[in-house]
């Protein structure tokens, strides 16, 4: 998850759709698309929490409507994405991965790179996002904040797209990876189909984009510190207004009761 979420930029066409699963590397390879490519790009992870309320609303109507078979729900969705990623040069993350479908007709140029993973680790992985994720206290925590208010109603989102696409709840198995996989094979043309590791560094990701090798280190960026980082900072403020929220009703009661004196 990057520090900060990026901001689109006039003009800018989405050239890569990152359709690999959350906790596979997106972090270290949004930053690397964002040097290669030299633009902003759509990590969903951070734009949802860091972003304006209305990037996880959209969000989070759009995964609410992906189950329908209607045309009109699902040309709904395809009007949002344009909207959510206009001014992006690239997208990753969830829960863009798990709109390849539709992001592969609307950006027909477009590559879909999947990051990748050992499916093992990986669902250990996604196991400690999903409690971390869940506390219970977290709603209220985070009401007084505009964006993160919005979070458990997206976490559910996210839920109901999961079951939907991999007939999974929570805890997700290696069924949910290997289900991806064999359902990118199957919608995306293999021309237009790379796997990568970022284990494996520039080399393959500027062959298959057609990108010089930047004379700069590929980011190793961490995602489960990233998350880590950015709870608790957001619990740390969530309590702060909640702080300033009690102390000014407290306030404002002495004062009431001092008139009436």
């Amino acid at each position: 998850m990057a520090s900060k979420a990026s901001v689109p930029l006039k003009g800018a066409k989405l050239r890569v759709i990152g359709a690999g699963l959350p906790r596979t590397g997106t972090t270290s390879f949004t930053e690397a698309l964002r040097t290669i490519l030299n633009g902003p790009v759509y990590h969903g992870g951070t734009q949802v929490t860091q972003g304006p309320p209305e990037d996880i609303l959209s969000w989070t109507k759009m995964m609410h409507l992906q189950p329908s078979a209607d045309k009109k729900d699902r040309d709904a969705i395809k009007a949002m994405l344009r909207e959510r990623l206009d001014g992006f040069v690239a997208c990753t993350d969830s829960p863009m991965c798990g709109f390849f479908p539709e992001l592969v007709e609307l950006y027909p140029d477009a590559m879909v790179v999947v990051t990748t993973r050992d499916p093992t680790s990986w669902t250990k992985s996604m196991h400690t996002v999903a409690s971390a994720a869940t506390m219970w206290f977290l709603g209220a925590v985070l009401l007084p904040l505009p964006t993160m208010r919005h979070f458990a109603g997206y976490i559910n989102g996210l839920r109901v797209q999961y079951r939907h696409l991999y007939d999974e709840g929570e805890p997700l198995t290696e069924k949910t990876y290997h289900h991806h996989i064999e359902w990118l094979k199957r919608v995306v043309p293999p021309e237009r189909l790379v796997f990568f590791d970022v284990k494996d560094g520039w080399d393959p990701l500027c062959k298959a984009l057609g990108e010089p090798v930047p004379d700069v280190p590929f980011p190793k960026l961490n995602d489960g510190e990233a998350i880590q980082r950015l709870s608790e900072r957001m619990v740390l403020e969530g309590l702060r207004r909640w702080a300033v929220i009690i102390g000014g009703f407290a306030l404002a009661v002495v004062a009431g009761w001092w008139v009436k004196r």
